[in-house]
């Protein structure tokens, strides 16, 4: 296993969550997860993570899907621009390569958001760690787990 998904795995043990992490070769992009898992697109739980640009950090904006991240709405929500996250940064603050970044296990404390579109399933899928596994959680198990913030920062 994997040391990303190692972590991934320690965190969600953690929290006392018996989530089974699935390996699948179709879990790069939310489409393809979608697809693979037989589930609708907004139960991909994407992890998109963007720079801070006053305090240099990454943040994590946890959108449905078939969303994508309006950069206004979730800049006023992060409290400062926000620009692209670049493959050093998510690294480091995350420990996860873009393209597997997950919404939990991260090496240090990250802000988050939650798409409220997530609320309307039972079971969201999310990336555990590697472009090619999943983990499944409620949505309530997974605001709780990441310690995010359910905001609206979406256009559909």
């Amino acid at each position: 296993m994997s040391k990303s998904k190692n972590r991934v795995r320690a965190a969600l043990d953690a929290a006392g969550l018996t989530a089974e992490i699935i390996e699948t070769p179709l879990a790069r992009t939310a489409a393809d997860a979608a697809s693979a898992l037989e589930v609708e697109v907004d139960q991909i739980a994407k992890s998109i993570i963007f720079r801070a640009e006053t305090s240099g950090e990454a943040v994590l904006f946890l959108t449905a899907g078939g969303n994508r991240v309006d950069t206004d709405r979730a800049a006023a929500l992060a409290g400062e621009p926000l620009g692209k996250a670049d493959a050093a940064l998510v690294r480091a603050q995350t420990g996860f390569a873009i393209g597997g970044v997950s919404p939990v296990g991260h090496l240090s404390p990250i802000r988050a958001w939650m798409d409220p579109r997530l609320t309307a399933f039972d079971v969201v899928w999310a990336a555990a760690g590697t472009p090619h596994h999943v983990f499944p959680a409620s949505p309530q198990a997974l605001l709780k787990l990441t310690g995010a913030t359910l905001a609206e920062f979406t256009v559909a």
